[in-house]
């Protein structure tokens, strides 16, 4: 059982730190609350002890003090209709407001915080800022994985301020972290690692610390390119790291070494133009003609890869094979999501994370048919690069 689960909030002011850093449009409507869906079960399991709720968040990257766009009273509507409760709404997460409505609260009642970061002191990791927050609550939940490879003073300092009894993950921190210590240190063989995404550079570490672990590691999506040049391919305009290519054959030659084989697509989907409506064709991945650019795997690289990942026991995936998010070159990408999901029914462990392999899991409806979803892109990849995080070490300290 977890510290959190054994816990009970009764008559406590619980001061939870969430992710509800999520994506709006012009109206202030959400369009995904994925973040906000995963923090429900803490927050409605301190209610139910007979606890109350503070909860803090930061969302966007607001410049200069308070904005419109990034107020989170544009979340309270859903957040009043997930929780089945009234929320009340502090107009600042510091001060008069946040004080007076944190002393106002009885059990079973929710406040929510103003942005964080209206507040440069949050992303500063500000000690007396921090102390300011932890005056608000009785106990510390951290259950904002997606912030806690971040040193801010609401994920990383604040926790300084609460006995080691009253500072704790919430139950989605537990479920991420316990996810990915599963797919690092539990993991069975065969253990397959998708990587996708643009950039060879934004990679590196991941893949280096994968070696250690996984038995496959297929490459996708235009990072997947810059390897191909390096090994000798016509990539025509495909996107390239040109001063990456030295990494992509030492990551290449170090694989080779260890025995880890390195996948990359036999074929790919290609384009005179980054486009929608581009013309399109196929090509062998390492030898596209010039004026054309791979923006898709191919068929035979999507057979390739599904065998690979139906004889796998672990999967982590993280990065789309292409530009999913245009029709004609989202085949690879909902192929990939197939197979993983295929593979998972059939007793694999699967762990998808990072922003777009999650948006693309729930687009081709595959989000339930994986064993983990995780909420944390940056957090995650940090994780996974062998990285203590800040967060999450403040807690446990």
């Amino acid at each position: 059982m977890s510290q959190f689960s054994q816990h009970s909030f009764a008559n406590e002011k619980a001061l939870i730190r969430v992710d509800f850093n999520v994506p709006l449009n012009d109206k202030y409507a959400i369009t995904d609350d994925t973040r906000i869906r995963a923090a429900i079960p803490t927050v409605k399991k301190v209610l139910k002890d007979g606890g109350s709720v503070i909860l803090m968040s930061h969302l966007g990257r607001p410049k200069d003090g308070p904005t419109e766009k990034y107020s989170l009273k544009h979340l309270l509507p859903h957040l009043k209709q997930l929780l089945g409760t009234e929320v009340a709404f502090a107009t600042d997460c510091i001060g008069e407001p946040a004080t007076s409505a944190a002393a106002a609260l009885k059990p079973g009642q929710v406040l929510l915080l103003e942005n964080l970061r209206f507040h440069k002191e949050e992303e500063k990791g500000d000690k007396a800022f921090a102390e300011k927050l932890a005056k608000l609550g009785d106990i510390y939940v951290n259950d904002a994985f997606g912030t806690a490879h971040r040193a801010h003073a609401s994920t990383a300092i604040i926790a300084q301020f609460f006995p080691k009894d009253k500072r704790m993950f919430g139950l989605l921190m537990e479920a991420e972290v316990n996810s990915a210590e599963k797919v690092l240190h539990q993991s069975q063989k065969p253990f397959t690692a998708i990587i996708g995404g643009a950039k060879v550079s934004d990679k590196i570490l991941i893949i280096e610390n994968l070696m250690e672990r996984a038995t496959d590691i297929i490459i996708g999506g235009g990072m997947a390119y810059t390897f191909l040049k390096a090994l000798g391919g016509r990539i025509g305009n495909s996107l390239c790291e040109n001063d990456r290519l030295d990494t992509a054959r030492e990551l290449c030659d170090k694989a080779e070494k260890k025995g880890v084989r390195i996948h990359l697509p036999a074929d790919s989907i290609i384009a005179d133009k980054f486009a929608a409506d581009a013309s399109d064709s196929s090509a062998p991945s390492n030898n596209i003609p010039d004026g054309w650019m791979g923006l898709d795997i191919g068929e035979n690289a999507c057979e390739q890869f599904t065998n690979i990942i139906h004889r796998s026991k672990t999967i982590l995936w993280n990065g789309p094979m292409g530009v999913f998010e245009m029709e004609k070159f989202q085949r690879g990408t909902r192929g990939i999501a197939r197979a993983v999901a295929e593979a998972t029914q059939k007793g694999a462990y699967s762990l998808v994370g990072g922003g777009d392999s999650v948006a693309a899991v729930n687009q081709f409806g595959y989000a339930d048919k994986v064993s983990y979803v995780s909420t944390g892109g940056g957090a995650l990849l940090e994780y996974f690069e062998g990285k203590e995080l800040p967060g999450i070490a403040a807690v446990k300290a």
